[in-house]
């Protein structure tokens, strides 16, 4: 019987599932002044291995214990994938009410997403609720099931549950805009289902090994042979804090300003692993060639159009770089970090002792491994209590002005230690304050600050400087 290993991505996959299944998520609700919610769908799989014997559809389904038992799950060959899409040519000028594209180009603080060339933007299938959803569960499978055809209703899908909701706002967290809820679903088949995206839509199944040797911990990642790797999305502040037909000013705003960081993914895939909307090809005389690896045959059944065929070493060139950042970059460090164990109380706590407050601030809180921190809380644990913030704050390309952030982030700073004295207490305030958008309110409330200094600043300095070359011209 095959066995997994003891650090192997399904292992840590059944950690993270089952810790979401019994963990109720933390529910916002929506204000009076805005009814807007959404939801997504975060959809996993595990690719069975080359040589497994067929399944048969008739077969009865396990159930989430049982699944992570049978021999093909178990396999050190089987793939634990995910799905992201990248939608070609989504911004604000073609969103669509109600589409997913409608706020997937959001980052984390509510702007929209660059079109640079740096690399293409993915995301999760999911939408605006609409009037007669019976919810955000209804809401992430219908959305799913118009963007990418893939029926999350069908027996051969299970909902595990929910992450926490999050808020979505405008530039510099001013409005909010919407509230969005992640549902968690996992294929409880081997076989390839098929699917139906729409024109400008292509579905990559991503390995969650590619993600784990980027963002858990170094004897956990160290062990992945897939590898990813941390890079940036630079947006510019002027589009996002002035008027759109304001030219002039915007010139102003970039010069005093400067640009704003994002961390990012960078996850370099084969060509052969997206499903187009709009392709077209004959998949009996694709599922012949060596140049596709024996894990894709769902992919050739949908009948795709894939570029050059190549071999040796020229078929590395035939790859897809795409960046994951922003609110799909949170709620993904956010389901990794489920796939962390648990750390457990010092040994001097006793087996029968109750534990001290001393002894619960011993603890190390289990976090993922990220190459960076929010501006103004170095030192704080936000990446431990909150990884999907920890990506969707941004860092300026002017050191003042990162420098003033720090200066009125006390009140921020007040909240994440609240927040990480909370979980360590393990008190019931964790679910039933909104932390997270207690920590996004303050830390954009320093950010506002912050640029108005600044921004009085250079006008004072310029000031000056006409001044003096007034005077000196003159005297």
């Amino acid at each position: 019987m095959a066995q997994e290993k003891p650090d192997s991505v399904v292992r840590l996959l059944s950690c993270a599932l089952h810790r979401i299944r019994t963990t109720p998520p933390r529910v916002i609700a929506s204000p009076a002044t805005q009814p807007r919610r959404a939801a997504v769908a975060i959809i996993i799989r595990v690719v069975p291995p080359p040589n497994t014997i067929p399944v048969s559809v008739d077969s009865p389904l396990p159930t989430l214990n049982q699944f992570f038992e049978l021999d093909w799950v178990k396999d050190p060959l089987a793939c634990p994938e995910f799905l992201l899409l990248r939608r070609d040519g989504a911004g604000p000028s073609d969103a669509v009410p109600g589409r997913a594209s409608a706020f997937q180009n959001f980052t984390g603080d509510g702007t929209w997403k660059s079109s640079g060339k740096a690399g293409a933007h993915v995301a999760f299938p999911g939408g605006r609720t609409e009037e007669g959803d019976e919810g955000g569960l209804y809401t992430a499978m219908r959305q799913t099931w118009e963007e990418i055809g893939l029926d999350l209703a069908e027996r051969d899908f299970l909902c595990i549950g929910q992450l926490d909701d999050r808020e979505i706002t405008t530039s510099l967290g001013k409005r909010l805009l919407m509230i969005l809820s992640p549902f968690v679903f996992l294929q409880l088949t081997p076989n390839p289902l098929p699917t139906d995206p729409t024109d400008g839509t292509t579905i990559h199944w991503v390995p969650l090994a590619t993600l784990a040797s980027a963002v858990l911990p170094g004897h956990i990642g160290d062990k992945m042979n897939a590898k990813s790797r941390w890079s940036s999305v630079t947006v510019d502040a002027a589009s996002r804090l002035t008027p759109r037909r304001a030219a002039i000013l915007k010139i102003l705003v970039r010069v005093l300003i400067g640009s704003m960081q994002f961390p990012a993914i960078l996850l370099d895939l084969p060509e052969s692993d997206a499903i187009s909307g709009s392709s077209t090809g004959s998949p009996a005389a694709l599922q012949n060639s060596r140049s596709y690896p024996p894990l894709t045959q769902d992919k050739l059944e949908k009948g795709f159009t894939a570029t050059k065929l190549l071999s040796g070493k020229n078929r590395n060139k035939s790859r897809h770089q795409l960046k994951l950042w922003g609110l799909s970059l949170g709620m993904t460090l956010d389901l990794m970090a489920t796939m962390i164990p648990p750390t457990s109380l010092p040994s001097s706590a006793g087996l029968n002792k109750q534990p001290t407050s001393q002894d619960l601030h011993k603890i190390a809180l289990p976090s993922l491994h990220l190459p960076f921190h929010p501006v103004g809380g170095e030192g704080m644990r936000i990446d431990a209590v909150a990884p999907s913030l920890a990506s969707v704050f941004p860092r300026f390309s002017y050191p003042d002005v990162n420098f003033w952030i720090w200066v009125f982030g006390k009140r921020y700073r007040e909240v994440v230690r609240g927040w990480e004295a909370s979980v360590r207490d393990g008190g019931s305030n964790v679910r039933r304050v909104n932390w997270s958008g207690t920590a996004l309110n303050t830390f954009y409330a320093a950010v506002r600050k912050a640029l108005l200094v600044v921004l009085v600043l250079r006008a004072v300095g310029v000031l000056v400087g006409l001044v003096f070359a007034g005077w000196w011209v003159f005297a």
